[in-house]
């Protein structure tokens, strides 16, 4: 008869407790990326709005890299409207909460 050895599995996702800090977030992080996604919105916006411009006078014929440009922006947009309403409706509920 062979003798089997149980697996132990829990040994192969041992974690390094060492080995990495986890940083918390502070304010400035926070602002710096949402003032970065702002503004990468607003590229999306500019070239949408570019591209659209030099296909309405002739520039380009590439109809399909104006409409996905357009689309980016829209969703891009969306999103952004998106997170506002959800920040604003979590501050609500903040202010709903009896200190």
């Amino acid at each position: 008869m062979i003798n089997i050895n149980p697996i132990n599995i829990a040994d192969n996702f041992k974690l390094d407790q060492g080995s990495k800090q986890i940083e918390e977030p502070n304010k400035e992080n926070f602002s710096n990326y949402f003032n970065e996604k702002l503004q990468e919105v607003n590229q999306l916006q500019k070239d949408s709005q570019k591209m659209t411009a030099d296909f309405a006078v002739g520039k380009t014929d590439n109809i399909h890299q104006v409409m996905i440009s357009a689309e980016k922006a829209k969703i891009a947009v969306n999103l952004t409207t998106a997170v506002q309403s959800k920040a604003i409706d979590a501050y609500k509920e903040i202010m709903r909460l009896q200190v």
